[in-house]
């Protein structure tokens, strides 16, 4: 029987970003994933790693800063031990609000400052501010993540997914459709798959490809849509927040009404042609904030929940959850984000 140290359910972006920090500590970590690794919600991501957003919930805000704080190291190293790249960029966010005041992070633009900023965005109505913000590509990311892990020597299998987690006297018994391993601690980084209270929270998006590269150098968070620019010169169109279970189609009316919208914007996106739309399952819970902590089951751990963040809170939920399950405190208050809160409805693996 495989014995593991630390086995890991989920080989999204937070599955995986454990696994790398628990291998730099010395920890021998085994991946198991459902399907193939990394092909859910982490790629299916916008990757636009908003820190200063006021949607962002308060509790939150604290822990959504620290990681943004941590995102270049933590992308750096992902780079140098793939030798991929990610799209990691640094221009900041332009953001289009109608309701004021505005969060102390946010600098006001003039109508001049604006057209200086992005000649082809128009405010339509709404305040402009610039904000500084990253954005990262989720899709090369989490490539490069799991190249990362596989060079590392950190063990991953795909299409392998765990049933259930459980303590068996001093260890943890992980079971799969196929077989069973024993480790000292096992984490559910199932995303949408993850059990009660984690639900998908489906997000449809797509891609365009405008005549013309260089557009737009911002990324553009407005009322009803977000653009998210990439160095290639393709221009991301999200979201939809929809509550329809595991099922993942692609309406082409919402496609079509995210592409007018971000028309609205920037006028010259009416003549790009959609390259790609797809939709993603997001695992929401029911306050909006992660589950980060123990579990009922000594030894097994949860860090799933994490909704519109997924990619932005990697880096400080992989620093968490190794500490946690070193037995350390970590350096972050994270009692809002205890799975006690829900510990008459967690239901484990689904």
């Amino acid at each position: 029987m495989n014995s593991p140290d630390v086995i890991i359910g989920g080989a999204g972006i937070i599955g995986v970003s454990i696994a790398l920090e628990l291998h730099r500590r010395g920890a021998r970590v085994m991946l198991l994933d459902r399907g193939e690794p990394g092909c859910e919600a982490s790629s299916a991501a916008a990757g636009m790693l908003s820190a200063a957003d006021p949607e962002t919930p308060a509790k939150l805000r604290a822990l959504v800063r620290e990681s943004a704080s941590l995102f270049p190291e933590f992308v750096r190293q992902i780079e140098e031990k793939s030798a991929l790249k990610t799209d990691f960029r640094r221009r900041g966010t332009i953001a289009l609000e109608q309701h004021l005041p505005a969060p102390p992070e946010y600098r006001q633009l003039s109508t001049d400052a604006l057209r200086e900023l992005e000649p082809s965005l128009e405010n339509v109505g709404c305040t402009a501010f610039v904000v500084e913000e990253d954005s990262v590509d989720p899709a090369l990311l989490m490539r490069a993540a799991l190249r990362a892990a596989e060079n590392l020597g950190i063990e991953l299998r795909s299409n392998s997914e765990v049933r259930e987690m459980r303590s068996r006297e001093a260890q943890v018994e992980v079971i799969t459709a196929d077989e069973r391993f024993l480790a000292k601690a096992a984490v559910n980084c199932q995303g949408a798959w993850s059990g009660v209270p984690v639900r998908p929270r489906k997000g449809q998006m797509l891609y365009l490809q405008p005549e013309r590269s260089g557009i737009l150098e911002h990324v553009v968070r407005a009322p009803d849509a977000y653009i998210v620019p990439r160095s290639t010169g393709k221009i991301l169109v999200g979201a939809t927040v929809e509550d329809t279970g595991f099922e993942k189609s692609v309406q082409p009316e919402t496609i079509r009404a995210l592409h007018q919208a971000a028309c609205k914007y920037l006028p010259r996106l009416a003549s790009a042609q959609i390259s790609a739309s797809w939709a993603g399952l997001r695992p929401g819970s029911p306050d909006d904030l992660p589950l980060l902590g123990r579990t009922e089951q000594p030894g097994v751990f949860i860090a799933s929940g994490h909704f519109r963040n997924g990619i932005l809170l990697a880096p400080v939920t992989a620093l968490i959850m190794a500490d946690l399950i070193a037995g350390k405190t970590p350096a972050i208050d994270i009692s809002s984000f205890s799975p006690a809160r829900f510990v008459n409805t967690i239901a484990g693996p689904a």
